[in-house]
């Protein structure tokens, strides 16, 4: 089922996945796994990427290996079919019941491989009224409440890029749902299927905010509260040059460092007295304007004030501490994020650059045993002779009793086709 450990490659080293491609969170879970050691196939369409960018910079492919396979081809839901009955996982995107039609479903995939963990990566989830509608990141946040507690009351909320819920709502709850049902498998011989939904993500960030709202610590507005922006002392200030500064220092001695380096000490008071809130965030506000925002970052980066520079995308493999410690790397010309997080024994690399779709159809046919994968228009006229007679010795075995052999031979009725129907965050 799994291929041998790799020194070096991360602690899922030997870890079999197979991606069903995708746009979204689904890719990242899967380059999340790869970055991790696991070995990461992912099944591409005929046309390949779907993102609307040069494969080569798709960043969320690196560390994995592709094949394309179409699954609307008589042959092409048994390609999977063979790919799933070597993995340990397999995770999709598609709407609910779409990878059923095409023949790669759960029961069709258990069928081959009972320890199969089956991963599913929808916005809305595979049951529930609004299971079958399109949506995308914002819509999923809009409804769990998250995005109604972002931003200014009296201006629409801002949506936080795909960020909130798309990644940290979809891909980080699929990796932990595929790695627990992993372990499972491998302790009980049983495979599982994973419903990881944006929307039950992103509702479960919010769990300590539910918890102050129920103690009412919390008041269901924007800009109210101590953690979004409604805190004088918590939240952002622009500086003379167009800059930002982010303000945290939520704690008395963090708050005393803070108004000590600004020079308003006589408002140190002010903490906690919220009739003076509009007062403080007015004379701070005001002070932040007077100097510019590298001035700012030296005067309080040697300070426990819990203030920092707001940086770009650009500029923040650049920041110093982010520089020490590797946060950012290059790899095939491309500065990204470094693998996240860090261990001790099973270190995790950048090892590959972005998966072009099909480049490694032949590796992974070799490595995973599965000549069928490279397909006619793929092959070598010498690959084309070595597969005859691949194909007649595969006729003879299946004439063969199954005692006689341990290869299971499965017949596949091709499904009718059907029109992609994409995750609907995607």
């Amino acid at each position: 089922m799994t291929t041998a450990r790799t020194a070096g490659h991360g602690p899922l080293a030997g870890v079999r996945v197979v991606e069903l491609a995708g746009i979204g969170p689904g890719p990242f879970a899967g380059m999340m796994l790869a970055d991790l050691g696991a070995d990461v196939v992912r099944v591409d369409r005929p046309g390949g990427s779907s993102l609307g960018i040069d494969p080569a910079h798709d960043v969320t492919n690196r560390n994995k290996r592709s094949v394309i396979v179409d699954l609307k081809a008589p042959e092409g839901p048994a390609r999977v079919l063979d790919l799933a009955a070597r993995a340990d996982v397999l995770i999709e995107g598609n709407r609910p019941g779409v990878a059923e039609r095409l023949g790669v479903g759960p029961v069709d995939c258990h069928a081959r491989n009972p320890r199969l963990v089956y991963g599913r990566m929808t916005g809305w989830g595979q049951d529930g009224p609004l299971a079958d509608r399109a949506g995308h990141d914002v819509s999923y946040i809009a409804v769990t409440g998250a995005l109604g507690m972002i931003g200014a009351p009296d201006r629409p909320p801002p949506v936080p890029a795909n960020l909130l819920g798309d990644y940290a709502g979809g891909s980080l709850y699929l990796v932990v749902g595929v790695l627990a049902a992993l372990h499972h498998a491998r302790v009980s011989g049983t495979g599982q299927v994973v419903d990881a939904a944006i929307v039950d993500g992103t509702a479960h960030l919010s769990a300590m905010i539910h918890g102050m709202l129920s103690a009412g610590g919390w008041q269901d507005r924007r800009a109210a509260n101590l953690l979004d922006g409604g805190c004088p002392y918590y939240g952002t200030y622009e500086t003379a040059d167009g800059g930002y500064m982010a303000v945290g220092a939520l704690e008395p001695q963090f708050y005393d460092a803070f108004v000590d380096l600004l020079g308003l000490e006589d408002l140190r008071e002010a903490r906690t007295d919220w009739t003076r809130w509009g007062e403080l965030r007015e004379a701070v506000a005001a002070r932040f304007r007077s100097r510019t925002r590298d001035e700012w970052t030296a005067r309080f980066e040697v300070s426990d004030a819990c203030v920092a520079p707001v940086l770009s995308l650009r500029e923040a493999p650049r920041h110093p501490h982010l520089a020490a410690r590797g946060t950012f790397t290059e790899h095939s010309g491309i500065t990204q994020p470094a693998p996240a997080p860090r261990f001790s024994t099973t270190p995790t690399t950048v090892r590959t650059g972005p998966a072009r779709p099909g480049a490694d159809t032949r590796e992974v046919a070799r490595d995973w045993g599965i000549p069928e994968l490279v397909t006619d228009l793929m092959r070598t006229p010498a690959e084309a002779a070595a597969g005859s007679t691949a194909e007649a010795d595969a006729k003879t075995t299946a004439r063969t009793p199954p005692e006689a052999t341990a290869k299971t031979t499965v017949t596949f009725t091709a499904t009718t086709p059907v029109t992609d129907l994409p995750h609907q965050g995607d």
